[in-house]
């Protein structure tokens, strides 16, 4: 089915281009979102008659997404979520979840503008784009963690793993430290009855 593109589509070209595409595509997704017409004679007609309108429009909203950009592109935003000791996430991260926490903080983006590569299931530090305009893309930081105060330590640079290194060997230091205070209090009860001795000794002398 070939269709005029209203707009530039990802891989598969630029406004004004006339290309061939499934029916499906088409139909459930280029047409109703008003990214293409179906490409009549009529259209193509209209199409002519309006491209100086569209292109003068398309040059608007990339701008005005060019302006979002610069403020949005390289933020990072914390997502709190519950996860166990290995950092794997009872659930996932998804592009709602991202829409919220940046809108949230200020900017208006929609969650089918997120795009994140591959279902977000552990803690750490994880890039998603946001698609604010067909031509301009801003690219943000989610900070998946169970706390603030992790989120603030991974986003020193440091890993839920040796997060849970650290912990790990700060326990093993107290439990140590532990049983050097029990050895020690044990070790002063053995010395008490010698120094009784001592003194009754003495004082039989």
């Amino acid at each position: 089915m070939q269709v005029i593109l209203l707009e530039r589509v990802a891989k598969l070209g630029q406004m004004g281009d006339i290309v061939d595409v499934k029916s499906g595509y088409a139909r459930n997704f280029l047409l109703p979102q008003g990214k293409a017409l179906t490409a009549s004679e009529a259209n193509k007609a209209s199409f002519d008659a309006q491209k100086a309108q569209l292109e003068a429009r398309n040059l608007e909203t990339k701008k005005e997404a060019e302006a979002l950009a610069d403020k949005l592109d390289g933020q990072q935003f914390i997502v709190i979520r519950q996860a166990s000791d290995g950092g794997n996430l009872y659930g996932s991260v998804t592009p709602r979840d991202a829409a919220d926490v940046a809108t949230e903080a200020g900017f208006t983006v929609d969650r089918k503008q997120v795009v994140i590569g591959a279902p977000i299931k552990a803690l750490g530090l994880h890039r998603a784009d946001v698609v604010l305009h067909p031509e301009v893309i801003a690219v943000i930081e989610l900070n998946v963690a169970r706390s603030d105060e992790e989120a603030e330590l991974q986003a020193s640079g440091k890993s839920i793993q040796e997060l849970a290194a650290e912990a790990e060997a700060e326990a093993e230091f107290e439990i140590a430290n532990l049983f050097d205070d029990i050895g020690a209090a044990a070790s002063e009860d053995d010395d008490a009855p010698v120094a009784e001795e001592a003194s009754e000794e003495t004082s039989e002398e």
